[in-house]
This record gives C-alpha cells, sequence and structure tokens, in this order.
C-alpha cells in the first residue's frame, strides 16, 4: 500500500507532469519545435488535440472510484481532484482555441453556432457543468457543501456523458473512435449502478457490519 507520504511528494508531481505532456506536446507542434507541426489545417488540429484530451482526462477522473473499489485501496482517490481540474483544463482550451483561433472573439458568430449546431450546444453545455465542478474543488469547498459536495460532483456523470455525445456528433464519417469513449463510459457508469445495488443487498450490509 503506497504512503500518503510518499503519493504526494512522488506520485502526484508525477502525474501532474504526465497530465501536462499532452500540452507540451501540442505547444511544440504550435512552434514547429524540432521539426514537428500542426498540418493543413492548424486550428482544428489544435481543437481535436485538446478536446480529445479533455474528454480523456474525464474517463480517468470516472476510473478513480471503481478502481478503488477493485483494489479495495483509497489511495488513487488522491489522483481524482487533479484528474478532473486537467479535465476542465483541456476542455476549456478547447472552447477558447474555437472562440479565439477559429472564431475571433465575433461573439454573435459564436451564438449563432451554439444554438444553432447542436454538437456544438451539447459541447458546450457539457464545459458550464463542469463550471461549478472545478471551482468548488478544494477542501474547502468540500468542507462547506458537506454532502452536497458529493450530489454537485455527479454532474461529472452528465458532463462524461455530453462530451461523448459531442464527439460522436462531430465526426461526421468513422464514428469508431467517439463509439470507443461511449463504451468506455457506459462501463464506468454502469460499475457505479452494480456496485450501488450490491451495496444494498443483504450479504453486502452483513459484511460491512
Amino acid at each position: 500500500m503506497l504512503s500518503l507520504h510518499t503519493i504526494h511528494r512522488v506520485w502526484i508531481p508525477v502525474g501532474f507532469i504526465i497530465c501536462l505532456l499532452p500540452m507540451v506536446w501540442i505547444v511544440l507542434q504550435i512552434f514547429a519545435v524540432g521539426g514537428l507541426g500542426l498540418g493543413p489545417n492548424p486550428i482544428e488540429e489544435i481543437q481535436d488535440w485538446l478536446g480529445i484530451w479533455g474528454l480523456r482526462l474525464i474517463m480517468m477522473t470516472l476510473t478513480v472510484t471503481p478502481f478503488r473499489w477493485l483494489i479495495r485501496q483509497h489511495w488513487p482517490v488522491r489522483f481524482r481532484r487533479m484528474l478532473g481540474r486537467f479535465a476542465f483544463t483541456y476542455c476549456l482550451a478547447h472552447f477558447l482555441t474555437y472562440v479565439v483561433l477559429d472564431q475571433s472573439f465575433d461573439w454573435s458568430a459564436i451564438i449563432e453556432d451554439i444554438t444553432e449546431r447542436p454538437y456544438l450546444t451539447i459541447g458546450f453545455a457539457a464545459l458550464v457543468l463542469m463550471v461549478p465542478l472545478a471551482i468548488t474543488s478544494s477542501h474547502s469547498w468540500r468542507r462547506k457543501l458537506g454532502r452536497r459536495w458529493q450530489i454537485l460532483h455527479r454532474l461529472i456523470y452528465v458532463a462524461g456523458i455530453a462530451g461523448c455525445w459531442h464527439f460522436y456528433w462531430q465526426v461526421k464519417k468513422d464514428v469508431t473512435e467517439p463509439l470507443i469513449y461511449i463504451a468506455i463510459l457506459t462501463v464506468l457508469l454502469g460499475a457505479r449502478v452494480v456496485h450501488q445495488l450490491y451495496a444494498r443487498t443483504p450479504t453486502a450490509s452483513k459484511e460491512r457490519g
């Protein structure tokens, strides 16, 4: 079992650096470092890269709890806040790339896009749902909100569904990749349903008692 000291002094910093690597990679491509480049459609490349990593980090955040149940140890929870914050950061950067680089702050065009294109509507909704989660992710907010904190942070389930839906609607031809993410999300949410059902059984109650 990992000690709290090792987790906070070693593994969380390592996880932080790993979560930063996709951002570093796209920055290296933007500035053509070492012969790297973004291809013929750089704005789309940046948007897609940031968006897919935002979705991946949402999945990683949702994986923490089932993984904790599987190994029957509590230490994976120590990584959840960091993963969730990075998920929001990448999703926000994905949206800001659209606002700044794609639309050049043309707010009338942005509003029209979000209201008239369903894949943008649901993608924006996913980002909005993540805002209160990012704001209240600290220990102080958890103490202030009490049990309401857990209820609020279940919005990550809805954000994950909306993010997968956004990805599926955005893809025009080959939907294999978004379907993979939908399958992963189904397993992660399904694991929670199974766990709740098991927790309510008399056998599980006796084991806990």
